[in-house]
């Protein structure tokens, strides 16, 4: 029997919990801001109550409508990981509903994110365990494989390694490489810290924007 298209693979995480408790509060869309706005999803949605998600990535990549790997993937991953599976996004059959979710949420896991389809969509609606998911069906997975437990996978065109930073709020979703968080996390400050001078000035009524007649002067568009 040919075991192409099958692996499991262990991940020593890198990112300390200090680190990662550091964008516990940050805003999606300012570290997209700071990421220069090239990374991250559009098409991903958050199907949970509320909340946001935040936590070490423990990746799978399945074939679209099964999921063998990822039933392996919730006894491997430990607390505070999020898996995340890459199941091509086509929408038929549910990756994962009400079961997985709850098993996920009694492992302690930080939340789910799902390329694909889920189900029991009423029921993870009521959760505050935070779940992603690019849509919706009431098809059930196939338990064939094949598939893959930490490997590089592509979420809505969003590559995510074992162990990054993955964040999500009602914005959407990032995976930050562990290498680039320190740094990060000093632009996301400083963005916020701008943000609250404006906030301020609006509040203030002194909200000044030299920078809107400039540009459209410098394009011609008014004198």
């Amino acid at each position: 029997m040919s075991t192409l298209g099958f692996a499991i693979n262990t991940h020593q995480h890198t990112v300390s919990d200090a680190l990662l408790k550091k964008f516990a509060k940050f805003a999606v869309a300012n570290v997209s801001d700071a990421m220069s706005r090239t990374n991250g999803t559009t098409e991903m949605r958050p199907f949970h109550k509320g909340g946001r998600l935040l936590g070490r990535a423990f990746t799978v990549k399945t074939a679209s409508g099964d999921n063998l790997m990822v039933h392996k993937a919730l006894e491997m991953a430990a607390p505070g990981d999020v898996i995340v599976v890459d199941a091509g996004g086509v929408q038929r059959n549910a990756i994962i509903g009400e079961i997985m979710s709850t098993f996920a949420a009694k492992r302690k896991l930080a939340g789910l994110v799902i390329d694909g389809p889920i189900r029991d969509v009423e029921s993870i609606g009521k959760s505050t365990f935070p779940v992603f998911a690019r849509g919706i069906s009431h098809r059930g997975p196939y338990k064939e494989g094949p598939g893959e437990i930490n490997v590089a996978v592509s979420i809505d065109g969003m590559v995510v390694h074992p162990g990054d930073i993955v964040i999500g709020d009602p914005d959407g979703l990032l995976a930050i490489r562990p290498q680039d968080a320190e740094q990060l996390v000093k632009l996301v400050q400083a963005i916020e810290k701008k943000e609250k001078v404006m906030l301020a000035e609006i509040a203030k009524g002194k909200f000044d924007r030299p920078w809107l007649d400039q540009t459209l002067r410098a394009k011609g568009a008014i004198k």
